[in-house]
């Protein structure tokens, strides 16, 4: 019982699989968290105030025809 209990606990089998399925998920949570289309503030804000500006500033170099 002992020896099954040490084999199991010494058994890395599948551990590398387990990592990446964190480190994925992980990543995955970042990228919801930077990207957040309903955010007004951070990074997401940030770049959607860029675009905007810059969609403003376009309209108003561009002569209306």
């Amino acid at each position: 019982m002992l020896s099954s209990i040490t084999r199991f606990l010494r058994d890395e089998e599948g551990a590398t699989a387990i990592e990446y399925g964190v480190i994925a998920g992980l990543i995955t949570i970042l990228l919801v968290v930077l990207f957040d289309p309903t955010s007004t503030t951070g990074f997401a804000g940030a770049l959607k105030t860029l675009f905007t500006n810059l969609g403003k500033q376009l309209t108003l170099a561009v002569p209306a025809s």
